[in-house]
């Protein structure tokens, strides 16, 4: 892929899959606005993509407020000339479950994952638009807010919120050649390190740098930061022009295609549906085979390689 002359901006990009991404789109020839809330993971950021003949220059500015999408945009254009791709990626965990969680976790979440992806793509597309070039928004989804997980009601809220702005955006931006696509990721990430089935294996990749088991990269599609990377630097370039309002998952070998909410079964009544007649209809019709919730959890697999 051949991004020379392309410019992205990359929220939450000092570190884990951020960083990734900055660094595979620098690779593959754009200029990046690192941006990050610590100061010194954006810098050495920026050092690495420039050691490796990228370019690269760092805004630090926590997401979430219209100013701070409005100082990402500027910082790109400011420095760069022109925006092309916006990658909203930055994002918080405050976990708890439902009955313990305060509105302050609540909120900082939501602040973040799903506010600051509005407040960036709207910022970001208002400078596509005035530049009449088309452009690319990928957004940073996750199987939570796909299907659900316990304790993250917060998370899971801003991310299934995350697909359905991009499949909102992907209708109103076609006519400017702007896409809009969710990313699924599932990598070994600070994140994904608080999760008791991975953390093993994150800990060892991360500590003794012992790769991941060959059963998780392929069975559980879980992987590296880096295994992700190719998928943004695919929809940000020319092969994406008509990719967009999907949501596509990546992790270790594995590469799917989400499916959007659907009615999966229908039942009629004439004249309507009470609730007796739910009742004593749903057993053996739309209940029989109700849809599953919840991010399975991979077994431990004893002497797997």
């Amino acid at each position: 892929m051949d991004l020379t002359g392309r410019v992205a901006v990359v929220t939450g990009s000092g570190r884990g899959l951020g960083l990734a991404y900055a660094e595979a789109l620098a690779a593959a020839g754009a200029a990046v606005v690192v941006n990050d809330v610590d100061a010194d993971a954006a810098e050495r950021a920026v050092r690495r993509i420039g050691e490796r003949g990228g370019s690269a220059v760092a805004e630090l500015v926590a997401v979430g407020s219209a100013d701070a999408a409005d100082r990402l945009v500027d910082r790109a254009v400011s420095a760069f000339g022109h925006l092309d791709v916006m990658v909203t990626n930055a994002g918080i965990l405050r976990d708890r479950v439902l009955w313990k969680m305060t509105d302050e976790d609540f909120d900082a979440v939501v602040e973040v994952h799903l506010r600051g992806t509005f407040t960036c793509a709207r910022a970001a597309v208002v400078q596509m638009r005035a530049q009449g070039t088309g452009g690319r928004l990928i957004l940073a989804a996750s199987p939570a807010g796909q299907r659900g997980n316990f304790g993250q009601t917060n998370y899971a809220a801003a991310k299934a919120g995350i697909a359905a702005m991009a499949r909102t955006w992907a209708l109103e931006l076609a006519k400017a050649g702007i896409t809009a696509n969710a990313i699924v990721p599932v990598a070994a990430t600070d994140m994904t390190r608080t999760i008791p089935a991975f953390a093993p294996y994150v800990e060892a990749l991360e500590q003794r740098d012992e790769p991941l088991p060959s059963w998780l990269r392929h069975d559980e599609g879980f992987g590296t930061a880096q295994d992700v990377a190719g998928l943004v630097v695919f929809l940000a370039s020319d092969a994406a022009a008509d990719v967009t309002g999907q949501a596509i998952g990546i992790g270790g070998d594995k590469l799917t295609l989400w499916a959007h909410p659907h009615e999966r079964a229908t039942a009629y009544a004439e004249g309507g549906w009470s609730a007796d007649a739910i009742a004593a209809a749903w057993p053996g019709g739309l209940g029989r085979t109700p849809e599953t919730y919840g991010i399975p959890m991979p077994a431990a697999r004893a002497g797997q390689p």
